[in-house]
């Protein structure tokens, strides 16, 4: 694969073979040159067991080849056509109140049904037979957005070898789950069962590793598919679409390691500028996913935002930013769901880059622009995105969280990492995800942003690297439980007060609280215990008057800062620069609204600049603009909204 890729799923399915023709004629009008094909389509290709129908495909298939458009083909098996669920009723999903739901929409399956495993297998294998020498293949999109849960009594069957696979012994599982607590001991393997609905609240160790297990399971189901796909086309490559939600029970950052690449689905939920934010954290997360390397944006909504129950209408020239803010930051590709909108069914009005209005519509003629305008970007790939700062990333940490009756309700593990990651993004410092128990030597500043979930192995490596000259900005609540969901004893947070220099015994769950520097916290505080530490800034007023917030502790060649409570933008910004100037962090001093990426291959450099304000900006640069061919000399006026790509 070479070059950037734009497209979006095509779902021909849909409509009639006139329809086709029209399709292939507007899509090298855009410049569209990949689409994935497919998605949703097993009953219109397999619509009764063991009967396919191949025709209309291979029609396609030979449209988009002779178009010059490459197909990401994937297997259906997100969506089981009617007969599947009559004739195997066992296999549709479960919910934990143990009722059954019924087939009328998509991921009506449990993945643990031997049945469905089969069927997967089926027309996997199908496709792969007839289409892997295709000309117009370019490579395999298995399944879609994995995640659906199941507490069936397959689900349980599974979980129950998960189980024993991960503890040996019941004596093991019985100390890890503490089930001396409500008599949960066990003593049998059969009497463990999925989290289903119960009395009260569930044990939070068995909730926690029923998520791990199905991330375990959707992976074991990805993979038989992989391996079909592979023994028919070993060098195409293989993916499936990573969907990202507290919902969804997939570990990304260690089903990357099985994937070819790495292809995410990107939705904001926010009409405001809360979108670019999100935008750039989940382009952030996906190339910390793909551990650096280029990845794919499998889809991205072409003309909307979601905004709680509303449908936001992307502003002129919103759809090209958000995409050039995926693409600064490694993905290989801008591309959508859908290509045409639908005429009816559940999804008729999610935007497409052809809308109901068609080809005469200003959304299509952006899509246009913009396809005109990728190839310029050619020379970037391979380019790596510049980045001093690394935040700690870890699903299982945010499984617990959600797994456990937290002291407050308020406290939710993602809303502290967006927060931490948006002071970068405004501030135009690249930044890095990584796996807790990565090696940060390469990063000179680590931030921990309420990691409750801290394993040993973890707790070791952030220390090391302090001690080694590394600097960390730990948050509120982290270091609280370890890989068992157990509290590390002592004080809070157990498993950073050594490199913090700090010990808590008591937490205080706020709406408001004011510090003595002027800012404001809120959501939570801490009575703070300094053991080395000096405190940065105090509480003011109320029962922790004069007790640390904001405390900074010489730990080794290194230094640990520890933040006790939510800050307000403004004070969390301000006490980022400190902390980055500190570390010897390069601070671009950005105008507000305009963000920034920097890429580098060997002795060139390239930057990445978006302008989301209402008001031009200067940004001192000089170099060789890619989207308009310009030289700049030393400064780039960018007006509102406008985008620059700056070589040099």
């Amino acid at each position: 694969m070479t070059g950037l890729y734009f497209g979006g799923d095509y779902n021909p399915e849909q409509w009639s073979p006139e329809v086709w023709k029209e399709d292939i004629a507007l899509m090298q009008r855009a410049g569209v040159n990949l689409v994935t094909v497919g998605v949703f389509a097993w009953s219109s290709l397999e619509p009764e067991p063991g009967r396919y129908e191949f025709g209309w495909l291979d029609q396609v298939m030979d449209l988009l080849h002779d178009g010059g458009v490459q197909v990401d083909l994937a297997t259906p098996t997100a969506s089981p056509p009617p007969w599947f669920s009559r004739l195997h009723p066992d296999a549709l999903p479960v919910k934990p109140d143990g009722s059954r739901l019924m087939h009328g929409s998509r991921d009506t399956y449990c993945a643990c049904a031997p049945a469905y495993r089969e069927a997967a297998a089926g027309i996997a294998r199908a496709l792969a037979g007839r289409y892997a020498g295709h000309p117009a293949l370019a490579m395999w999109h298995v399944h879609n957005e994995y995640g659906t849960v199941c507490y069936c009594d397959h689900a349980a069957a599974a979980f129950r070898r998960w189980l024993q696979h991960r503890y040996g012994e019941l004596d093991r599982l019985n100390a890890a789950w503490t089930t001396a607590f409500w008599s949960q001991g066990y003593a049998n393997w059969e009497d463990i069962q999925p989290p289903r609905a119960t009395q009260y609240l569930v044990n939070p160790t068995q909730a926690l590793d029923f998520r791990r297990f199905w991330s375990d399971e959707l992976l074991s189901a990805f993979s038989e598919q992989k391996a079909i796909l592979r023994g028919f086309s070993p060098d195409l490559p293989v993916t499936t679409n990573f969907v990202f939600g507290g919902w969804v029970p997939v570990d990304h950052a260690r089903w990357a390691a099985e994937v070819d690449l790495v292809a995410i689905d990107h939705y904001p939920g926010s009409a405001g500028i809360g979108a670019e934010e999100q935008t750039a954290f989940g382009a952030d997360l996906a190339r910390g996913w793909a551990g650096g390397r280029s990845w794919l944006l499998m889809e991205q909504a072409a003309g909307t935002v979601h905004d709680g129950g509303r449908l936001h209408t992307k502003e002129p020239g919103r759809m090209a930013r958000h995409s050039l803010a995926h693409i600064a930051r490694g993905s290989r590709s801008a591309m959508f769901f859908q290509w045409r909108a639908s005429r009816g069914g559940a999804e008729m009005f999610h935007s497409a880059m052809v809308p109901h209005a068609g080809a005469q519509s200003r959304r299509f003629a952006e899509i246009a622009e913009f396809g005109s305008r990728l190839p310029r970007l050619a020379e970037i790939e391979g380019g790596s995105v510049l980045a001093e700062v690394a935040i700690l990333w870890d699903a299982e940490a945010w499984w617990a969280m959600q797994s456990t009756q937290l002291p407050s309700s308020d406290l939710d593990y993602l809303t502290a990492v967006e927060a931490a990651h948006r002071q970068f993004w405004a501030a135009g410092i690249g930044v890095d995800f990584a796996a807790p128990a990565a090696d940060l030597s390469a990063y000179r500043l680590v931030v921990v942003p309420s990691l409750y979930l801290v394993s040993e192995e973890t707790a070791a490596s952030i220390a090391r690297y302090v001690e080694g000259g590394g600097h960390v900005l730990v948050t509120y609540f982290s270091g609280i439980v370890n890989a068992d969901a157990q509290v590390w004893l002592g004080g809070y947070p157990g498993a950073f007060t050594e490199v913090l220099g700090l010990r808590v015994e008591e937490f205080h769950p706020i709406s408001e609280v004011s510090l003595a520097s002027g800012a404001w916290g809120s959501l939570w505080s801490e009575d703070v215990q300094l053991a080395g530490a000096e405190a940065v800034d105090r509480y003011r007023g109320g029962v922790l008057d004069g007790s640390p917030a904001v405390t900074r502790h010489q730990y080794g060649d290194g230094v640990a800062w520890y933040v006790s409570t939510q800050l307000d933008d403004d004070a969390y910004r301000s006490l980022v620069t400190k902390v980055t100037r500190e570390a010897g962090v390069d601070d671009p001093e950005l105008a507000a609204g305009v963000e920034m990426v920097r890429r580098r291959s060997g002795a060139t450099t390239w930057t990445f600049l978006i302008n989301h304000g209402d008001a031009e900006a200067v940004v001192p640069i000089a170099g060789y603009e890619l989207l308009s061919s310009a030289e700049i000399t030393g400064q780039l006026v960018l007006a509102a909204g406008a985008q620059a790509v700056v070589r040099n």
